[in-house]
């Protein structure tokens, strides 16, 4: 549950990191540092809108109905692996050329103004902790009850990603950024894979799916949930002893053919992938 959550606290907080990091060495090294200003602010509001999205998220599930619960948590663990399997994919193929991309759209931005600026820091950072704090959320669902390990695990993910950032930023940092994205989104694969199958269980228990009865193994005649083997599987890929036929055939259905498109290089169906290398995102200071 903490590794799980520090990879999805990691990849989305290094790319806003990296948005912000280009942004700020771009106006600083043009000599434009009034319009930093506008760019913090819309950086603060994103991170306000974050949170009051978690908040939210927590007291619809502390104020429905058992079925309602499971309802509301099985439709946005869904909803979250499709925002987080968009993300690798989207991440992966943008990773060589994101300096590039980020910078013409600064420059457009600073075209039209502040307002601009903050929309454009606001959406950077804002889209990154939206689908955080849902895959976070629907982490804690599905963990024990009280544990703290998907919070914990997500913050020391985003304090590592702001770190990297500051790194970069300082020009301090050189890694392929395209080789890292590949190797934390496989891994991310298979954490949805798990999250997605969670949430096909709670589907299953609000009565929207049917066969909550119907299991495709039981091994939990054997199988120690609390051991490290259990805990270790749970926390990062949501594994549970007794899962239905349905849970198995959406694991499955998910994690082949993503794995397959996610690994195989464009143009390329029958070599393994072999991303070109990406270049620095390092900014030179002022």
């Amino acid at each position: 549950m903490f590794l799980g959550s520090y990879l999805i606290g990691l990849r989305e907080g290094l790319e806003a990191s990296l948005v912000v990091c280009i942004l700020v060495a771009y106006l600083v090294k043009t000599g434009r540092r009034e319009a930093l200003r506008p760019v913090w602010a819309g950086i603060a509001l994103a991170v306000a809108l974050s949170a009051l999205f978690q908040a939210a998220l927590q007291l619809s599930d502390n104020e429905l109905t058992f079925e309602a619960t499971e309802l509301l948590g099985g439709t946005l663990s869904i909803v979250a692996v499709g925002l987080v399997t968009w993300m690798i994919f989207w991440m992966r193929r943008t990773a060589r050329h994101l300096k590039a991309e980020l910078q013409g759209r600064l420059d457009s931005a600073l075209r039209l103004g502040s307002g601009a600026l903050v929309l454009t820091a606001f959406l950077a950072v804002g889209r990154e902790g939206m689908e955080t704090s849902l895959f976070i959320w629907s982490s804690v669902r599905t963990g024990t009850e009280g544990t703290t390990e998907p919070m914990l695990g997500a913050v020391a993910g985003i304090v590592t990603a702001v770190a990297m950032g500051w790194l970069f930023y300082r020009g301090a940092l050189r890694i392929n950024l395209a080789k890292f994205f590949t190797w934390t989104g496989g891994l991310l694969v298979a954490v949805a894979a798990g999250v997605l199958a969670y949430g096909v269980h709670d589907l299953q228990e609000a009565r929207f799916l049917p066969g909550l009865a119907d299991k495709a193994f039981d091994i939990s005649g054997w199988y120690d949930v609390g051991s490290w083997y259990g805990t270790l599987l749970k926390g990062v890929f949501n594994f549970q002893p007794d899962p239905t036929w349905l849970q198995t055939g959406a694991w499955a259905l998910y994690l082949v053919p993503t794995l397959f498109f996610f690994l195989r290089p464009a143009g390329s169906p029958g070599k393994p992938a072999q991303d070109a290398p990406a270049p620095a995102v390092a900014a030179e200071s002022a």
